[in-house]
C-alpha cells in the first residue's frame, strides 16, 4: 500500500516544459546553435538542475556558449513571459491532487526549479495547500540533482515514508532515473519527451494524463 505520491513540477503539474523548450531554442539560435543540434541536448537536460545540466550541455555543445550564460539569457526570456502570461496546469492536476488528499495520502513536490521560480507557479493556481513537503533544486548540494536520487530521498524523509511506500511522478529521462534510483515506484506522465529505450528501464507505468494514475490507488 502506497503512503505518498511525490511529483515533479515542470511538465507534470505546470505546463511549462513547452515554455522552457521554446526559449531554449530561441536562445540557442541567438548563439548560432540550430534546432536539430539543440533537441538532443534539451531531452537530456530536462528535469536536471543547473549543475548536472552544465556538464550535459558541455558534453553536447562544448564550452561556447558557457552553460550558465546560456541559462541566464534563457531564463530572462522565460521569466518575462510568465510574468505577463502566467502558467497553465497540465490536464488532470486538480482532480488528482484532490483525490490523493481524500484518500489520506501524503503529497510531495520534488522539483529542480529554484524556490523563487517554483512557488509563484504553484500559488497562481492555489496548489501549495495540497503539498505536505516541498523540495527545490537549490536545497541539494551542487551536483546532486536529477538523475541522482537525492531529491526524492529527501522528499521521502521529509514526508516520513520509506521510498518503497512512495510513487514518484515524472516526465523526463533525468526524472524517471531519479525516482527509480531512490527505490520508488515510477510513473511517467508523457509531456514533450516520449517514452523510449532510455526511460523504459526506469518506469513502472506510463500514462497520457496525470489523473490516469489514480487507478493505482
Amino acid at each position: 500500500m502506497y503512503k505518498a505520491v511525490i511529483f515533479d513540477m515542470d511538465g507534470v503539474i505546470t505546463d511549462t516544459e513547452k515554455l522552457y523548450r521554446r526559449f531554449q531554442y530561441e536562445t540557442g539560435e541567438e548563439y548560432g546553435i540550430p534546432r536539430e543540434r539543440m533537441t538532443p541536448v534539451l531531452e537530456h537536460i530536462a528535469g536536471g538542475n543547473r549543475y548536472t545540466n552544465k556538464e550535459v550541455f558541455r558534453s553536447f555543445i562544448g564550452d561556447s556558449p558557457e552553460y550558465f550564460e546560456f541559462r541566464e539569457r534563457m531564463l530572462q526570456k522565460l521569466d518575462a513571459f510568465i510574468a505577463e502570461n502566467g502558467v497553465e496546469l497540465k490536464a488532470g492536476v486538480i482532480k488528482t491532487l484532490t483525490a490523493l488528499k481524500e484518500k489520506g495520502l501524503k503529497i510531495g513536490l520534488a522539483t529542480s526549479t529554484d524556490r523563487e521560480r517554483a512557488l509563484p507557479k504553484l500559488r497562481q493556481h492555489d496548489l501549495e495547500k495540497y503539498f505536505d513537503a516541498l523540495i527545490f533544486g537549490a536545497d541539494l548540494p551542487a551536483g546532486h540533482g536529477k538523475p541522482n536520487p537525492d531529491i526524492y530521498l529527501s522528499a521521502c524523509e521529509k514526508l516520513g515514508v520509506d521510498p518503497a511506500e512512495a510513487i514518484g511522478v515524472e516526465d523526463s529521462k533525468n526524472g524517471v532515473q531519479a525516482v527509480k534510483r531512490a527505490g520508488m515506484y515510477c510513473v511517467m506522465v508523457i509531456d514533450l519527451i516520449p517514452p523510449d529505450a532510455d526511460t523504459e528501464p526506469y518506469t513502472d507505468r506510463v500514462y497520457e494524463r496525470m489523473d490516469d494514475m489514480l487507478e493505482l490507488l
